[in-house]
């Protein structure tokens, strides 16, 4: 009896701690944030000099805490078994109606390690 209820104990903390909720963004306007998809509407630019001051609490995050806090991502690219890329664009990308693109269109990079943790925040106009 008393195996069992430690066994319950443990299995509803891990439950409980396996819940990812959102993180705190600092001043970003997160219903611009996840309202411009792909970077069309130019409403994410507006916040990236916050992003550039707070990107570092963003590290070792899980993914879905990622995705309650910024929304679903413009693109995910899997890189091999350990490790994939969630991509937010802040200037239109091609997948914006009539945008002609004449450079790579700056984005937040979240590089995620094996363990769907972030390893890595970048802002940047390169492909990993």
């Amino acid at each position: 009896m008393k195996n069992s209820f430690l066994i319950l104990t443990l299995s509803l903390l891990t439950w409980l701690s396996a819940c990812s909720s959102a993180v705190d963004a600092g001043k970003i306007n997160l219903e611009n944030w996840k309202s411009d998809r792909y970077g069309c509407k130019g409403l994410r630019l507006q916040d990236m000099e916050e992003f550039r001051t707070i990107k570092n609490q963003f590290l070792a995050i899980d993914n879905q805490a990622l995705i309650k806090t910024f929304g679903r991502p413009d693109r995910v690219e899997l890189v091999d078994k350990s490790q994939s890329f969630f991509f937010y664009f802040l200037e239109p990308s091609s997948d914006c109606t009539g945008v002609e693109l004449k450079k790579e269109p700056l984005r937040v990079l979240f590089r995620m390690n094996a363990l769907s943790k972030v390893s890595e925040v970048t802002i940047t106009d390169q492909n990993p």
